[in-house]
């Protein structure tokens, strides 16, 4: 996860497709395309050129003919959308292992949030939530149990973000999730909290109305409860338990590892 946030930090965003912008793949794809911008990120030495590829040339050869056809679609190096990359990831007390945000796709007004915590334990139970406007200007939506493990496999949370969007609170809300997103995803929402809610993580202590801050340029996501009541809480802390059917989901919720990890199967169930 350190690796992936160190790369991201270095890495310039030159390009921003539906939905962060108006653009989509075919606009990219007559703009030049991927090897456009890795020929803009090669003026930057972020890239390993003598690699060989699956065209039989070097990275370097590949994209050598390579060039901007539209600049609106991709930008230029000397003139990127941000001097840091898409993703960004946060580190705390309520993700000690990581969490995952497209910084990209997020208002800039948001990209610091403060804000009181409505919790819910399933996706189901957030739309709900959100469409009858238990979610507030302000507040930070909290998903849990929709880990690899508590989900269990860990379901796309784009149901919440797109109600989010349609009740006209994308630009006001920040979203939290120990569940995943895709491309489609835009706003202030965070993903992949490791350690998940089923496994013991912090996010399945938190409570309605807790404070909670996420600071995106810093890399922080944060409870703001006291060292000793988060203690506390973690101690009487036991994990829900989901009725699961399926006796391959079962053994798969039991021996998944979380996000961080890349949710695969630990080596105790071989």
């Amino acid at each position: 996860m350190e690796k992936i946030d160190e790369i991201s930090r270095k890495t310039p965003t030159l390009c921003k497709l539906a939905p962060a912008s108006q653009y989509h793949m075919e606009d990219l794809d007559k703009a030049g395309g991927i090897y456009a911008i890795l020929k803009e990120l090669s003026k930057k030495n972020l890239l390993h050129l003598d690699r060989p590829t699956v065209l039989m040339k070097t990275i370097g050869e590949a994209i050598k003919n390579a060039e901007i056809k539209d600049t609106n679609v991709i930008r230029p190096i000397d003139n990127p959308y941000s001097e840091t990359g898409g993703l960004a990831v946060l580190f705390g007390n309520l993700a000690p292992d990581g969490a995952v945000v497209k910084a990209a796709a997020v208002d800039p007004k948001i990209l610091v949030h403060r804000g009181t915590a409505v919790v819910f334990d399933s996706e189901e139970e957030a739309i709900e939530g959100i469409t009858n406007g238990k979610v507030k200007e302000g507040n930070v939506v909290v998903i849990r149990y929709e880990g690899p493990k508590g989900g269990p496999g860990m379901r796309e949370m784009l149901a919440p973000t797109s109600t989010i969007m349609g009740m006209g609170l994308g630009d006001k809300v920040s979203l939290i999730t120990d569940g995943r997103f895709s491309g489609a995803t835009r706003g202030a929402c965070i993903g992949h909290v490791s350690p998940e809610a089923a496994a013991g993580g912090p996010i399945g202590i938190v409570q309605d109305g807790d404070e909670i801050l996420i600071d995106i340029p810093n890399r922080k996501i944060e409870l703001l409860i006291s060292e000793q009541e988060f203690e506390r809480r973690m101690k009487e802390f036991k994990p829900k338990k989901k009725e699961i059917p399926s006796p391959w989901l079962r053994r798969y919720s039991k021996f998944v590892t979380s996000a961080n990890k890349g949710a695969i199967l630990s080596d105790e169930c071989s």
